[in-house]
């Protein structure tokens, strides 16, 4: 992503943003705030009740000055279906951060 690690993390750590990217059943009732660790640039949600579903998220720098994201999945859905909701949540953190950026 084209924003410095710190922003691609604030973001995608923010309460009010998470509803935008995060798959939906980690999302409220179904899932606890992330487990963050801030000087890793990493998070991690799980879903409480319901189905099972895990998402951990690690932010590297990259050297053009933007950032490194991987998004990794566990839940029920077959493999290949989880690599699209990925694929779609990290399109959508994308449009998050641009619209921070752009925001702040």
């Amino acid at each position: 992503m084209s924003a410095p690690p710190e922003v691609v993390f604030s973001t995608a750590t923010d309460p009010d943003r998470v509803s935008a990217w995060l798959p939906e059943p980690l999302r409220g009732d179904g899932g606890q705030g992330p487990e963050v660790e801030t000087a890793d640039l990493r998070a991690r949600w799980r879903t409480t009740a319901g189905p099972s579903w895990t998402a951990q998220l690690e932010v590297a720098p990259v050297d053009a000055g933007g950032a490194s994201v991987r998004l990794a999945l566990d839940a029920d859905p077959p493999e290949r279906r989880l690599r699209e909701i990925a694929d779609e949540s990290l399109a959508s953190l994308a449009r998050e951060v641009a619209d921070n950026l752009t925001a702040g």
